[in-house]
């Protein structure tokens, strides 16, 4: 009889699935605007760029682990995901974000890691950055920096990690731009 019993519950926890996909991509049909706003909702632009920025300090020192709090770090790494599938969303739609900016001198500042084509119409980085790797690479990537970081490894991570890691900062500059132009084209556009 116990073993009977036993031998369904493991049979039952087998047919069980967990879905551990982030909530802002899972469920519904999202737009890349809506995932962009769910992000930045839960992130400001510069505290998201300096965990990125730590985590990826941290992955790339042989004998020090990040001290942040495990389950902070697996949310940004899942929002991160999703920030960048919304960049996919947004490049593939090619709608223009473009503002006139050539009368005016743009500071430094304002641009970050942006050149200023990329400033004038920032869906260009995401072009650009999904033309020299792929969502799956972008994944790999946040989980090989997530992983190094969290403890002291012999090895260091075998690929190139500092290309992705400038794109996926460009990714949240440009967003972040393409949600303040899109606050001030409603502003406008009410007034």
């Amino acid at each position: 009889m116990l073993m009977v019993s036993n031998t369904l519950k493991i049979q039952t926890m087998k047919k069980i699935k967990k879905d551990f996909d982030p909530r802002f991509w899972a469920g519904e049909k999202r737009s890349g605007l809506q995932l962009m706003e769910n992000f930045f909702q839960f992130n400001e632009l510069e505290a998201s760029k300096e965990i990125l920025s730590s985590i990826m300090n941290y992955a790339l020192q042989r004998n020090n682990w990040i001290s942040e709090d495990p389950a902070v770090i697996f949310r940004f790494h899942q929002s991160m995901r999703s920030l960048v599938r919304a960049g996919y969303l947004m490049m593939l739609k090619e709608r223009k974000w473009t503002v006139d900016t050539r009368s005016e001198k743009i500071s430094p500042w304002a641009l970050g890691l942006l050149s200023e084509n990329e400033y004038r119409n920032p869906l260009l980085v995401f072009k650009k950055a999904f033309r020299e790797y792929s969502i799956k690479e972008y994944d790999y990537f946040m989980s090989g920096i997530v992983y190094f970081s969290m403890g002291v490894y012999e090895n260091l991570p075998e690929r190139n990690i500092v290309m992705p890691y400038i794109h996926t900062v460009k990714m949240l500059d440009a967003a972040h731009l393409i949600l303040q132009r899109r606050r001030e084209k409603k502003m406008a556009e009410t007034n």
